[in-house]
């Protein structure tokens, strides 16, 4: 075992210990963080106009700091960008971190001096506790690889602006860079297929031991490694034995993922976002990922199916139910206050408070008043695929179908690529209403009513949501499809390509 390797042991047990004092007060940790965010912002431009020095409870903040997403706080954010000190919190952003939103175009999120720990300490503490769980350090002395965007930043009005997963890039610990790649030089590269190209070339014959990244752009990593050698990745790279992911469900593209590999390998799940690092999956093989109470964010939680009423109730981290779906509020010490985060959760534990992402609050399906959210159609697409090993699926989306004409009843279409189609796709697709109908009894309703017909099952032919996402400049890194969506616009520009 190497240097790396060993002085990683102690460290793992010592991180362990810190997590478990905070894991056995977890209320009094999130209120004591409050009380610090709220007062020490109290002097800024947000915090003088809603009066956060005399926050004192969570109850106080939920009167004072209305809910807001990007765009409700985007004046407070142009202040920021344009080069303003103490707006949101004191001082200016270190960094912005520049993501694609569904509605607001680019966003410009604030990374400051306080939060970027939150970011590197967590992606840092889930590999030390997998060290933890499983006494298993060598892969840090191996070559690591994270498929990310451009660590090249550009400067926005005098602050460093670029993709989190570049940002995050400029702060890996020296003592991991030797073992990183692909080279900055192939890193910067901002056509995807080209990068790729290049991150095969410098990988292969090296001795990689950690992959990481989005799984269906990690899939085309392995794709273009066997179209170049003919081999599994097993083969390629015997040492690779962990796979860290975050941002998308891995389920769906676990069987073809670990069929390229050609044998099982221990995975980490993250739960990244450009607003903070909020989980990650503490215990090997527990699908719940450990939510960060001490790391700078203070949470709410609202119903999901509240979420948009007037009057939905904030719950604290003290109110929080097994089993709910709740859409994620953010108040943090990167100067955002009552921030919608867009992603649902479903809590798995309590005791420490574990969480399993269930899809995102705007990604929903309810043109008809059947209220689909992403984690039913992911769950009923595993179960018919456990039911059909055979089949192999590479990415899919699902929307509405909307008849204009009386006599033939609307229904949902699934828009899917196969690695591996079903020897009969139509028992494929009734197996799928089926499994959705046991899983929505919204669906189940309109389904037994018949104001929808069975779903229709579209096959897309291979490559199709790569040419989809290429045609849209968002190839690659950390972009992600829609599982489902309310509209046809996704499933519309999958079809014209």
């Amino acid at each position: 075992m190497g240097l790396k390797a060993t002085l990683s042991q102690p460290l793992a047990r010592y991180i362990a210990r810190r997590y478990a004092r905070w894991q056995h007060r977890p209320e009094t940790t999130q209120r004591e963080l409050l009380a610090k965010l709220t007062a020490t912002a109290a002097g800024t431009a947000f915090g003088r106009a809603h009066d956060l020095g005399s926050i004192r409870t969570p109850a106080d903040l939920a009167r004072q700091v209305s809910v807001r997403d990007y765009e409700a706080l985007k004046p407070y954010f142009d202040r920021t960008q344009a080069g303003e000190a103490n707006v949101l919190w004191p001082g200016r952003p270190l960094y912005l971190a520049k993501t694609s939103g569904t509605t607001s175009g680019t966003k410009y999120i604030p990374i400051t001096k306080d939060s970027i720990p939150n970011h590197i300490e967590g992606a840092r503490d889930a590999l030390l506790y997998y060290i933890y769980r499983t006494g298993r350090s060598r892969f840090l002395d191996g070559k690591l690889i994270f498929l990310s965007g451009s660590p090249e930043l550009e400067m926005h009005h005098g602050i460093r602006t670029g993709r989190l997963s570049g940002i995050a890039n400029h702060h890996v610990p020296a003592y991991l860079r030797r073992n990183q790649l692909p080279s900055y030089a192939t890193n910067i590269i901002e056509d995807w297929e080209t990068k790729l190209e290049r991150i095969v070339d410098e990988t292969l014959g090296q001795r990689m031991t950690l992959i990481s990244g989005i799984p269906p752009w990690v899939q085309m990593y392995f794709d273009r490694l066997t179209a170049r050698t003919g081999r599994p990745i097993k083969d390629l790279f015997p040492d690779f034995n962990l796979f860290v992911y975050g941002g998308v469900n891995f389920e769906p593209y676990r069987a073809k993922l670990f069929e390229s590999i050609g044998r099982p390998v221990d995975s980490i799940e993250l739960f990244p976002a450009s607003e903070g690092f909020l989980a990650f999956q503490d215990e090997p093989g527990n699908p719940g990922l450990l939510l960060l109470l001490n790391s700078g964010i203070f949470y709410e939680f609202i119903p999901a199916e509240r979420f948009f009423e007037p009057d939905a109730p904030r719950l604290t981290i003290a109110d929080v139910e097994l089993d709910r779906n709740y859409a994620v509020v953010l108040t943090s010490n990167a100067g955002l206050w009552g921030y919608s985060l867009g992603d649902t959760v479903r809590f798995v534990s309590l005791r420490p408070h574990r969480v399993v992402v269930t899809g995102r609050i705007k990604h929903f399906l309810s043109a008809f008043g059947e209220h689909v959210i992403g984690e039913e159609v992911e769950q009923a697409l595993r179960e018919v695929m456990a039911q059909t090993p055979e089949v192999e699926v590479t990415e899919f989306t699902v929307a509405p179908l909307v008849s204009d004409d009386p006599a033939t009843p609307s229904r949902h279409e699934w828009l899917v690529e196969f690695g591996r189609e079903p020897h009969d796709p139509a028992a494929f697709a009734a197996a799928l209403d089926t499994a959705l109908r046991r899983r929505n009894t919204y669906y189940d309703d309109l389904r037994r009513g018949n104001i929808l017909v069975p779903l229709q099952l579209t096959l897309l032919p291979t490559g199709a949501f790569q040419r989809y996402m290429k045609s849209l400049g968002r190839l690659g890194g950390q972009n992600k499809v829609p599982r489902l969506g309310n509209d046809r616009k996704v499933a519309e520009g999958l079809l014209s390509v």
